[in-house]
């Protein structure tokens, strides 16, 4: 089945490999990189996640981690459409616990705070407490952690950070309010992407790319599949497809390993039923 051209491994290759990540020190992706990799692997950062794409794409990692999802704020679309765009495979996750914190710098209290900075999804993840301090300007920042490294440089009491606890350690910041996240069991899903199909034996999850035909039923008759030979599809995600308006692709993830022949067989009348069938991968 050619578009399943994945090779089964006992273990991903890690020996001599490098490891990109977005993001400065202390950066929540960088946690996910090490409870996956471990502590005594160096790893390389970047500035964005594109640039991060392209580090592999170059030549440059051999693997990267990018996050993907959030239990509060949902899918980083952004990371999905990079993933479609550049062609590269999901070899594994790992979900981490977040917990964010106000940071500012020595000597400064919550009182000092006017201007906030962090990433997009960390102000999301903490709408609540930002309803609450209405008086806050909020600053994007490409990192939670790129965030406390910019408010550490100019010494103003004035401004704050969302980040986490490991940060305000590296860039010598006081944490001003703890927890601020709405959800407290706040988690976010990590991917590890590498350029070659391959699975490690004994993955359990598959995740899917879908593009059907703009006509009624599609997506029922797609969805139908996974009923009939009693796969469990754990989530389903609509994105836009470029220069196609109203037309749109979906990424499902479903229990399953790619050696079964069950899914073999499923992915092949699913492959009948739509325009584009992508496995991302098997982790």
């Amino acid at each position: 089945m050619e578009f399943i051209n994945f090779t089964e491994v006992k273990n991903l290759d890690l020996y001599n490999k490098n490891i990109v990540y977005q993001g400065e020190r202390g950066a929540y992706t960088e946690e996910a990189c090490r409870e996956f990799f471990g502590v005594d692997i160096d790893f390389i950062n970047v500035g964005t996640w594109r640039d991060a794409f392209e580090a592999i794409k170059g030549g440059i990692a051999d693997y990267g981690v990018v996050p993907f999802e959030n239990s509060t704020a949902g899918i980083i679309s952004e990371n999905f459409d990079l993933l479609d765009e550049y062609g590269f495979f999901i070899v594994g996750e790992q979900i981490i616990k977040i917990d964010h914190c106000l940071l500012g710098v020595k000597g400064a209290s919550l009182s000092d705070i006017r201007t906030v900075y962090s990433h997009p999804q960390a102000f999301a993840q903490c709408s609540h407490y930002f309803d609450e301090h209405r008086e806050f300007e909020k600053i994007n920042s490409y990192n939670t952690a790129i965030a406390a490294k910019e408010i550490s440089g100019k010494g103003d009491k004035s401004l704050g950070a969302v980040a986490g606890r490991t940060s305000a350690g590296i860039y010598s910041l006081d944490i001003l309010c703890e927890a601020i996240q709405n959800n407290k069991g706040n988690r976010t899903r990590f991917i590890v992407i590498g350029k070659e199909p391959v699975y490690v034996e004994g993955s359990s999850k598959i995740s899917l790319g879908l593009q059907l035909k703009n006509e009624a039923g599609s997506l029922y008759h797609a969805l139908s599949v996974f009923h009939r030979f009693g796969l469990n599809m754990t989530s389903i995600e609509s994105r836009p497809i470029p220069g196609m308006n109203w037309e749109y692709k979906f990424f499902i993830d479903l229990e399953g390993n790619l050696s079964s022949e069950k899914i073999q067989i499923a992915m092949e009348i699913l492959k009948k039923e739509s325009v584009k069938l992508t496995v991302f991968g098997n982790y």
